[in-house]
């Protein structure tokens, strides 16, 4: 009995021993601790520095889970579009989350965009701002869904005013408001013409003063500025030699409704575009029709100065100014802040107006016309040969 209950006492202690044998050594590495390894910083970097955060290389033995946290960062949502293509240096070895390409698929940087840009921001794809937004290389088995992001361009809605066409509810603007100045010019002094081209009808006035020589003449001229043809964006020229082409500011035919449209020289003039870059004064008949109606021609330099010399003008360029422009209006003439186009750039709408007349400039025939300008401040009123290619407001004179 004594020996079966030492014998029993020893086995016990053996046990003990062997149980021991299996605690770590400290001089073995954890097999948990490099893929404890989490990026926390990335969530809240924004784009231009994801391409830093992906410098930081995990071991081969990064968790699926580290993958998951770094595409948690949705950068892309706060991100302008200009940037976006930036950041899709931003190279991984693995594929891109699906996260992440839904995030970048929620940028609408139309709202921002000018009209005439649009062109170029569809160009932007969404697909590049894809690859920008996985921060984190693993090898974990992230499968890519690059077509939601090929898809997500089709979101960018754009909210111009080029999308509300002038028939939508639109009521088209009065010109009367515009007209006379209700005491020497009245709303009987003028006439209508409706131009068969488009349907639109023009108030026109028979304006009596002097010519150059001190003579006593008449104009009959249009009230407005001309509008007709197809809209076309600033940042092109009208180079359509088959039809008339036009600029409406902001990309709005509701300006053009109430403003008149914007033309180029050689297009007002309907002569080939070329006409823009060079001399075409062999081309400039007298009475020159351009875009007007038949029946009528384009305003010279020789047709403003009878306006200008009314007989009941006492305040020079602003009896030429409507009243809403910041004139007295008695010639009747009824100039309106219509704003230009100036080396592609949209200027001074219910500021200033610039109008172009049929002949080319003295010192530059070849690229440039004279033009006149007055603001709806003051006596402010200047003729000067301007560049062909900007975009200048268009009157039209009765044939006699």
């Amino acid at each position: 009995m004594k020996r079966f209950l030492l014998g029993l006492a020893l086995a016990f202690f053996a046990a003990c021993d062997d149980e021991s044998s299996f605690a770590p050594r400290d001089d073995e590495p954890s097999s948990s601790s490099s893929e404890s390894v989490t990026p926390t910083s990335s969530s809240s970097a924004p784009v231009e520095d994801l391409s830093s955060s992906s410098s930081a290389k995990s071991s081969s033995s990064v968790s699926s889970s580290s993958a998951k946290s770094s595409s948690s960062v949705r950068s892309s949502s706060s991100a302008p579009v200009e940037d976006l293509s930036s950041s899709s240096s931003a190279k991984s070895s693995s594929s891109v989350s699906s996260s992440s390409a839904k995030s970048s698929s929620s940028v609408r940087s139309s709202s921002s965009t000018p009209v005439e840009d649009l062109s170029s921001s569809s160009s932007a794809k969404s697909s590049s701002s894809a690859k920008s937004s996985s921060s984190a290389k693993s090898s974990s088995s992230v499968t890519p869904q690059s077509s939601s992001s090929d898809n997500s361009s089709s979101s960018v809605t754009p909210q111009s005013s080029s999308s509300v066409p002038s028939s939508s509810g639109y009521v088209p603007y009065d010109h009367k408001a515009d007209l006379g100045d209700a005491i020497r010019i009245k709303s009987s002094d003028y006439k209508t013409f409706v131009d068969e081209r488009n349907g639109r009808s023009y108030y026109y006035i028979t304006i009596n003063g002097k010519n150059k020589k001190g003579e006593a003449a008449s104009v009959t001229v249009m009230a407005e500025n001309l509008n007709i043809g197809k809209m076309v964006g600033i940042t092109k020229d009208q180079a359509n030699d088959t039809l008339i082409e036009r600029y409406c500011y902001d990309r709005d035919t509701t300006n053009c409704d109430r403003y008149g449209a914007l033309y180029q020289w050689a297009e007002m003039m309907q002569l080939p575009s070329e006409c823009n870059t060079k001399s075409c004064a062999d081309l400039i008949q007298p009475n020159h029709q351009g875009i007007c109606p038949d029946g009528w021609r384009l305003l010279t330099q020789d047709d403003f100065y009878i306006v200008l010399h009314a007989d009941n003008n006492k305040h020079g360029i602003q009896d030429a100014r409507a009243i809403s422009f910041g004139g007295f209006n008695y010639s009747g003439y009824s100039l309106v802040g219509a704003g230009y186009v100036w080396e592609r750039q949209l200027k001074n709408i219910t500021k200033s107006t610039h109008w172009f007349y049929v002949e080319e400039g003295i010192d530059y025939p070849e690229a440039r016309a004279f033009a006149s300008t007055t603001t709806n401040t003051g006596e402010i009123f200047s003729t000067y040969e301007v560049v062909k290619t900007n975009g200048l407001s268009v009157r039209c004179v009765k044939v006699e």
